[in-house]
């Protein structure tokens, strides 16, 4: 895995342009920097291709600046093309096979899974890290809750990272902690939210009283 001195824990943050209160992917991305944070995904399902690609080459050169993770969800081709430092695919795309060898090796591969099966194979065929969840219903995915027992499972059973995410809030965020998570992903409260910094700290705050 490339970058593999990129801690996978804390916040993990993901853009997606339709819950981001008004502002573009790009300006979302440059307030998720200011607040500090390490870890961005780039998540579009709806725009065009060059859409895509315009917006992950202006976020590159800012996470690329910063010394931010960039992770392009789905979009091998687009990652490669920006040289993101990681792509994540869903159990529906490409096979993880099949993307370890086009990256080969150039960046890391993350896999959302929704069951123990799918993190063990997850494991198995090499992924670097798995997405748990969703571990609540929410609106940016129309999957069914996983709930936290899964959860359970992964941080018992996987040695790899794991991202929790999926209706982490500011009033459950600590449950999942103490479930085991070390890195969590919170979407609407921290993107859509009108002072994304004030947002973040927030969050750190309460990361602060579980670690």
């Amino acid at each position: 895995m490339k970058n593999n001195n990129i801690p996978l824990e804390g916040l993990y943050c993901i853009i997606t342009e339709q819950f981001c209160g008004g502002r573009t992917a790009v300006e979302t991305a440059s307030e998720l920097i200011k607040a500090g944070v390490k870890i961005i995904q780039y998540r579009e399902k709806d725009k065009s291709r060059r859409g895509k690609y315009l917006d992950c080459v202006k976020i590159r050169e800012l996470t690329k600046t910063a010394g931010v993770c960039f992770i392009v969800n789905d979009d091998v081709d687009i990652a490669l093309a920006v040289k993101a430092d990681g792509v994540h695919i869903g159990q529906d795309d490409m096979p993880l096979e099949a993307v370890r060898t086009l990256v080969e090796g150039k960046m890391m591969i993350g896999l959302s899974t929704t069951c123990p099966k799918e993190a063990l194979d997850g494991v198995a065929k090499g992924a670097d890290y798995i997405g748990v969840g969703p571990i609540y219903p929410t609106q940016t995915k129309a999957s069914v809750a996983v709930g936290l027992e899964y959860l359970d499972f992964v941080a018992k059973n996987i040695k790899i990272p794991f991202v929790a995410i999926g209706g982490i809030k500011l009033h459950n965020l600590d449950e999942v902690l103490r479930h085991g998570a070390r890195c969590v992903s919170l979407i609407t409260e921290i993107v859509s939210f009108p002072d994304i910094s004030e947002r973040v700290n927030k969050v750190r705050k309460i990361l602060s009283t579980i670690w």
